[in-house]
């Protein structure tokens, strides 16, 4: 009661935003008890509308982040599957290799040159080594391998030997359905010249042509030394390397040490795998995160890597596509008219834990 007046007390609530001024007190032809039902209806309707102001905003906010999230890119993915269906010397995992992936890896800082080993094994446990030789583009392929200084820093010395074995390799490459489907792409997409010559052209651009990777250096570098060979930096870290066969014969030559498999949430690679995220050891240096493709050839990497360049003008591109049964982010980094990197990031694969946007 109101100690001067004597009527009911009248109850004021006021707030800031979306509440309201509230006051009940002497209602016509109401009691006391039912004013205070009326209060509490009206203040349970606004919390009500309160509650679902902030469900629509929370789902327009979220829809907002899936909607900023890189979609799978249907076109790009549907041409990397002729590509793969193309590649006659991708190597069949349980029959012209084997590999083992045993434990996942540790996380390791950069420049970190002692980590655990949760690989006592090494990664390829076989290659059918015949399937390599036999297959022009891989066997040409193997002789540029030994042609760089694995130092940053150190300028290369390209010999007329190494400019013959380029060429050699280019021409092998470019008569393969695999390349032969990727510059029809491109040149159907005004990327490319239809004249082979000026392709080729092209592609030693992108691949073979060298440049300073670290300032103040010689020209110590080009697309194909960092992506397929792989280098060292300041004598502290692995740069590039992202190639399975590079990989295979440094392991049997024991200058390279597999620390077992790198994977996001509870994923599980598997030994039928053709893309692995995984850590390794090099020279005494050690790469904490890298990938591969597994099994494929140099034509098919090549082409994948020289489309997604070709399609994009940024200096970083990452696109995601479903490629067989993975889903993988493509990664391409530029060096002016030629690559700096590229490499792939499994996502999922054989269907686990398929998702549809990166992270």
């Amino acid at each position: 009661m109101d100690v001067k007046t004597g009527l009911p007390m009248r109850s004021q609530r006021t707030s800031v935003g979306s509440e309201v001024l509230l006051e009940t007190g002497n209602i016509p032809g109401s009691t006391p008890l039912l004013s205070e039902l009326k209060e509490w209806e009206l203040v349970t309707s606004i919390m009500a509308a309160r509650f679902c102001g902030v469900l629509v905003l929370l789902t327009v906010f979220l829809s907002g982040l899936d909607a900023s999230r890189p979609a799978v890119n249907q076109e790009l993915s549907n041409i990397f599957n002729e590509l793969w269906r193309l590649d006659v010397n991708r190597m069949t995992p349980g029959i012209d290799y084997n590999i083992s992936v045993q434990g996942r890896a540790g996380y390791v800082n950069q420049g970190i040159h002692v980590v655990r080993d949760y690989a006592s094994q090494p990664l390829f446990s076989n290659v059918n080594e015949n399937k390599l030789k036999n297959a022009t583009t891989i066997s040409r392929f193997i002789r540029l391998l030994d042609n760089y200084e694995r130092s940053t820093g150190v300028a290369e010395q390209v010999t007329t030997e190494e400019l013959a074995e380029m060429n050699l390799f280019l021409d092998a490459v470019l008569q393969t359905e695999v390349m032969k489907r990727a510059h029809k792409y491109l040149v159907s997409k005004g990327k490319s010249s239809s004249n082979l010559i000026h392709f080729k052209n092209q592609l030693r651009l992108i691949w073979f042509h060298l440049y300073h990777r670290l300032r103040n250096a010689g020209l110590d570098s080009s697309g194909f030394e960092h992506v397929f060979v792989g280098e060292t930096k300041s004598g502290a870290e692995i740069v590039g390397f992202h190639n399975w066969i590079q990989f295979y014969l440094q392991e049997k030559n024991r200058h390279l040490d597999y620390k077992g498999y790198k994977a996001r949430d509870l994923d599980l690679p598997d030994q039928d795998d053709h893309v692995l995220n995984l850590q390794f050891s090099w020279h005494g240096l050690v790469k904490p995160v890298g990938s591969a493709f597994i099994g494929t050839s140099p034509e098919f990497e090549m082409a994948l890597f020289t489309i997604v360049f070709l399609m994009n003008t940024e200096r970083s591109t990452t696109v995601l596509v479903n490629i067989d049964q993975c889903q993988m982010e493509l990664v391409v980094i530029r060096h002016g008219r030629s690559l700096g990197t590229a490499y792939p990031k499994l996502l999922s694969s054989n269907s686990r834990h398929v998702r549809q946007h990166s992270h």
